[in-house]
Order: structure tokens, then sequence, then C-alpha cells
């Protein structure tokens, strides 16, 4: 009888199962130190970070408190809010622009004369406004539908800091000069003139609607070092008793300014 021939060392059945045994342990080993080095969704973009709230300045030493609790009188565009009076600042660095150019030069102080926003077709007069004796910013009358108000106590258009604009939503008979605030969308125009000639044109950065109990007094009104502006009217549901229950405010900041037009 023929002696049966031994099968190598290398095609038993104990080696290969020691040898699937290691390979397993390798793997396993080899991608949960991948997965800790790489952190889980790699090879994958990062998403973004939300940015965050702007940290708004302290208003001027002296002014008090804003009271988010006050309600605006019916078909008026005041913010609910008393307004804090920005510390204006002397100087501010010339931030970068989203596209890498330099942001343009402020201007100095001068009167608000007329607002244009023409996605909105707005076209208006500005008044001078202050605060009340309750240090409440004050609207324009209410029987000039068609007017609206700048802050005179804040920056003017073109300086740093943050400046301040109201207007009326509507009236009894139909929308006033910010009726259509709600509608504009980022990335388009405010011009602001000067009473120098110069024009102040601003992009708006956001449209945002805040209840009174809300309202973000300092996000709002708070120093900034880049000359920005805040459009602000009525917004939220109405009530015949006790007016608009919010307001909508546009954030916006200066891209641009423009000389007086040369005569002749």
């Amino acid at each position: 009888m023929a002696r049966r021939r031994r099968r190598p060392w290398y095609r038993r059945r104990a080696y290969r199962l020691a040898r699937t045994a290691v390979l397993t342990v390798v793997l396993v080993v080899g991608g949960s130190r991948i997965v800790h080095r790489e952190g889980p969704g790699a090879g994958t973009a990062a998403p973004a970070p939300e940015p965050r709230a702007v940290q708004a300045g302290d208003a001027r030493p002296g002014a008090t408190t804003p009271d988010p609790s006050t309600s605006a009188r019916p078909g008026t565009a005041g913010p609910g809010t008393p307004s804090p009076r920005p510390a204006r600042t002397s100087a501010a660095p010339r931030p970068e622009a989203a596209s890498g150019r330099p942001a343009p030069r402020t201007l100095p102080r001068s009167r608000a004369t007329r607002i244009v926003i023409p996605y909105i077709g707005v076209d208006a007069d500005l008044m001078d406004l202050g605060l009340d004796s309750e240090r409440r910013l004050t609207t324009p009358p209410e029987d000039e539908p068609e007017l609206a108000g700048w802050y005179t106590d804040g920056p003017s258009p073109g300086e740093p800091g943050t400046a301040v604009a109201v207007g009326h939503l509507d009236t009894n008979t139909g929308p006033a000069v910010f009726g259509g605030l709600g509608e504009l969308k980022r990335g388009k125009r405010v011009e602001v003139r000067r009473a120098d000639g110069r024009t102040a044109v601003y992009t708006v950065d956001a449209i945002k609607s805040y209840e009174k109990d809300e309202f973000p007094d300092r996000l709002v009104y708070g120093t900034r070092n880049r000359p920005e502006l805040r459009l602000i009217t009525c917004g939220g549901t109405y009530d015949h008793r006790t007016g608009y229950s919010g307001n909508v405010v546009v954030f916006a900041h200066l891209t641009g300014t423009r000389e007086p037009a040369r005569k002749g």
C-alpha cells in the first residue's frame, strides 16, 4: 500500500486559519487608527461654521438702558425701544470688502437729506429725529407718511458707526414710505444723500423681523467701527389697541461714496 504524502505546512488548515485571524486583526486596528486620525466624515468638505452674531459696542456713557417692552403707536415706525446714543468713533480701520478690495473711505459729518432705495421704489426726504422724554426714538409726523427720518445724534451717512433711519409702514389708506422694506433683498443698494452733496451708498446684508419683547437693542443700535446702516419700520401682527407687535430691521454697510456732480 502506497504511503500517504503529507501536505506542505503552508497548505495546512491550521496555518490558513491563523493567517486569516492575523489579517483580520491588522485590518481592524489599522482602520480604527485611520478613523481616529482623520475624524468622522474624513474625505468630505467640512461644513462652514455658522457666523456668530456681531457684538455691538456699548452705548454712550450715561445713556439709559433701552426698554424693549415699549409698544409703537399704530401705523408708526417707532422701533418700540428707546434708542441708545451710539458713541461716535473718531477713527476706524479700513476693513477689506468681500471682493478683497479696500473698503470705501469714510466721510466727514454732514446732515442726511434724502434716501433712495431703487429696488422698492423709495425716493424720500429725510427729516431730523431725536429722542423723546422717555428716550424713545421719535418718528416723522403721522400726516406725512412719505417722509422718513434720520437719528441726528447718531453718525451721519458715511461716518463710522451705526446710523439709523426710520419710516412709517402704512396708514389707514395704504402703504407709507417704508411699506416695502420687508421685500428688500441681500445685496440691494440703499443711497443716502447728504447736505454737502455727497452720497453714501450702502449694500444690504440682511433683513430681520423681531417681536418688540425680543428686540436686540445692542445688535441694532450698537456702535460699529465701520460705517453701517439700520432701516427700521413696524412689523409683525397688528392690533388696533396696541399697534404692531414687532419691527422690521434692515442691516447694511457702506460700500461706496459719490461726490457731488460738477456743474457744467
